[in-house]
């Protein structure tokens, strides 16, 4: 499981217009993340990580969703 401080690297790194979300567009732009988002998260496509997790149904994912959707995926394994 990556650390808090990893996770939000990454956030970072893929919320490229830096409006506190990561969109479907910006997942499909970082293709090698978004399977670091996959693989911590126990999801197979940015898709089904938005249907999962984006809890306010927003279109996007949150740092703070995504921290929920790593916890949860270290949980079940």
């Amino acid at each position: 499981m990556a650390t808090e401080q990893e996770l939000q690297s990454l956030f970072k790194t893929l919320d490229r217009d830096q409006d506190g979300k990561v969109s479907i567009n910006e997942l499909f732009l970082s293709p090698g993340l978004s399977a670091i988002i996959s693989s911590e998260t126990n999801t197979s496509s940015p898709q089904e990580l938005l249907v999962r997790y984006d809890t306010d149904k927003d279109g996007s994912i949150t740092f703070e969703e995504l921290k929920e959707a790593v916890e949860k995926a270290s949980n079940l394994t």
